[in-house]
């Protein structure tokens, strides 16, 4: 199993805006529930009111779960343990002391890859001076997140990406990437097309190893592009920016 231990880096600004919703109604909850977690329910959503005011509480029930409370606030149903130290809600758990979202973490520790593990023989590379980094890159041609990232991934330093064709947006996906397979510089031809909006000219039939990657990544959940995978073996799904995938890069070990 690869670990990673690293803090939580939500991979986009819609998770990074739920967490810090999430972890504001956390708080409060944390500070009446830790006082109150055996008191009845009209006791807790009274505390509640009178100290957040501006939240909408509108419920505190005991739930069927024993130990666990369900909290109606802000629209949403939230559920607190006995002690408070953990928040459930959105099918998230909230470690209320740290402000991490333990699923995330959890599920970036169980979606690695180790590195070794990766068919890099399926791949084609480029390497950026001396190649000593590396970065595994699942792709489709047509997919517009990974012409975002694009930019990002030539300005990485010092580092070998291992571009894996994967055709998931249709049959014309397939046909670009079998193009760019045939080609006899695949490197110039995928630049071409992802950088330049170039499409590859189709370069008669070859074998392609399209079929043997797609299944790998069904095998591995890959679900969308762009995904990568460092050399510590974590997941990291979409556009990132390039400070981040900077950060991602020199953390992985």
């Amino acid at each position: 199993m690869v670990s990673n231990t690293r803090p939580l880096r939500p991979s986009s600004p819609f998770e990074e805006s739920f967490v810090t919703r999430t972890l504001r109604i956390a708080f409060f909850c944390a500070l009446v529930l830790s006082g109150a977690a055996r008191a009845n329910e009209a006791a807790v959503k009274q505390t509640l009111q009178k100290k957040y005011p501006g939240v909408s509480i509108d419920n505190v029930a005991r739930s069927p779960i024993p130990g666990l409370y369900e909290v109606y606030a802000d629209g949403e149903i939230l559920y607190v343990d006995e002690k408070a130290n953990y928040l459930i809600v959105g099918g998230r758990l909230i470690d209320i002391a740290r402000k991490a979202d333990v699923s995330s973490e959890r599920m970036r520790t169980l979606s690695a890859v180790k590195f070794d593990q990766l068919p890099l023989d399926l791949a084609f590379r480029k390497v950026q001076g001396n190649g000593a980094r590396k970065i595994a890159y699942f792709t489709d041609p047509n997919c517009p997140y990974c012409k975002q990232i694009e930019p990002a991934l030539n300005k990485l330093e010092n580092v070998t990406i291992y571009y894996f064709l994967y055709p998931v947006l249709g049959p014309d996906s397939v046909e670009k990437a079998k193009a760019v397979w045939c080609s006899k510089d695949r490197m110039r031809a995928w630049d071409d097309l992802m950088l330049n909006g170039n499409p590859p000219k189709a370069a008669g039939n070859c074998e392609t190893p399209l079929e043997k990657i797609l299944a790998f990544g069904r095998r591995k959940g890959i679900t969308g592009t762009p995904t990568l995978f460092l050399a510590d073996g974590e997941r990291v799904r979409g556009a990132v920016p390039f400070e981040q995938l900077k950060k991602l890069v020199d953390g992985a070990r």
